[in-house]
């Protein structure tokens, strides 16, 4: 066996976003943001239930005014998923919805002054709820950027010192942290630091990351390395894209280093000249019909004899590409063999199959 490139887990408190859990020992959750007017009631609800459809674990909704605020009292109570009201400058839409929010996000470097600030904390306190700082390179506060002349690790770990220092004179916990930059070392190293300073859970990201391949590589890339170190409780990758593949993205992340597993990963081959059919073409097919899939199932699709048994052996589902049939593997061994045209249609019907037999906890026979 293989040994798990992921670090012990950081040992943090645990807090409660709603129902679910962030930090100590329970699972990273996957979070995203709707990019909706949220004074627009009916879209934003619209694309909560597409983003929990998806996957997400928590929401996150934008209340930049008191038409928002209004709206997002609204929202919470039809949304069934824990929703984080998204506050910046104006401290008073924090007290406006802390009855109704699951968690209040505010930034340091534009919510004001520590008396604002400590009027948040009383109203979470008073609610229940917990408080994000969120703390990002783009808006320091303008002594930390006229002391350090530009965004690095320090500057951000000491915006971020100020405010938890704050919170802990109030005698406030609950609360988690993030620090971010769209700056891959900077935001690494930042919450490196961070990380031997506080106990409170820590929200990952790499801020205004890029298009949905820049982005997702990028956040794969500094997500993945404080993740492997065992730093990270909550997750939330930023992209100039549909909000939906922030939620598939994370989930990618986790699913790759094997610390949470939702929905069917699928093992392919990159396809070459030794293919017996069209493996990008059945991979992205299968994948498009199979996304309403939450259960953990792993496939193999590979194009030729060459890796194709060995990887099929170690799946739930498997096909070898061959000449003239394709043989498909069940639980790693051969079950029969199909043509090309018959392949997509046979492959999810197996899976399918699999998935509705674990339910009812019995063997899978032919179909």
């Amino acid at each position: 066996m293989i040994d798990n490139i992921v670090a012990k887990r950081r040992n943090s408190l645990q807090i409660k976003v709603g129902d679910v859990p962030v930090g100590g020992n329970s699972p990273i959750s996957v979070q995203s943001m709707t990019n909706t007017s949220t004074e627009d009631i009916s879209a934003t609800l619209k694309q909560i239930q597409e983003l929990q459809a998806a996957g997400a674990d928590i929401v996150r909704v934008s209340v930049p005014d008191k038409a928002s605020a209004t709206a997002f009292k609204k929202i919470r109570k039809e949304a069934t998923i824990p929703l984080i009201a998204d506050i910046h400058f104006d401290y008073k839409i924090a007290l406006m919805v802390a009855d109704s929010a699951d968690c209040l996000r505010i930034n340091p470097g534009n919510i004001g002054k520590d008396e604002k600030v400590r009027e948040v904390i009383k109203a979470a306190k008073d609610n229940g709820v917990p408080i994000r700082v969120g703390v990002n390179a783009g808006s320091l506060e303008k002594e930390l950027q006229r002391k350090y002349g530009e965004p690095n690790s320090d500057a951000l770990v000491e915006s971020a010192m100020r405010h938890v220092d704050i919170l802990y004179a109030n005698d406030f916990t609950n609360f988690k942290l993030s620090l971010k930059a769209s700056n891959i070392p900077m935001t690494v190293e930042s919450y490196r630091k961070i990380a031997k300073k506080i106990d409170q859970p820590l929200h990952l990201g790499i801020t205004e990351s890029g298009t949905l391949r820049s982005g997702s590589i990028k956040s794969s890339i500094g997500i993945g390395l404080l993740l492997s170190e065992g730093i990270g409780d909550t997750i939330r990758i930023s992209l100039a894209a549909d909000p939906v593949h922030e939620v598939k993205a994370g989930w990618d992340i986790l699913k790759s280093l094997g610390l949470r597993s939702r929905g069917v990963k699928i093992i392919a081959c990159p396809s070459c000249s030794r293919q017996n059919f069209d493996v990008v073409g059945v991979t992205n097919e299968l994948e498009a019909r199979l996304e309403d899939i939450s259960d953990d199932i792993e496939v193999a699709i590979i194009g030729c004899y060459v890796n194709g048994p060995g990887e099929s052996k170690g799946a739930a589902v498997g096909i070898t590409g061959a000449n003239p049939l394709n043989l498909m593997y069940v639980d790693g061994k051969p079950f029969k063999k199909i043509t090309n045209e018959e392949m997509i249609s046979e492959f999810e019907a197996q899976i399918r199959n699999k998935i509705s037999a674990k339910a009812k906890q019995i063997p899978v026979s032919n179909i």
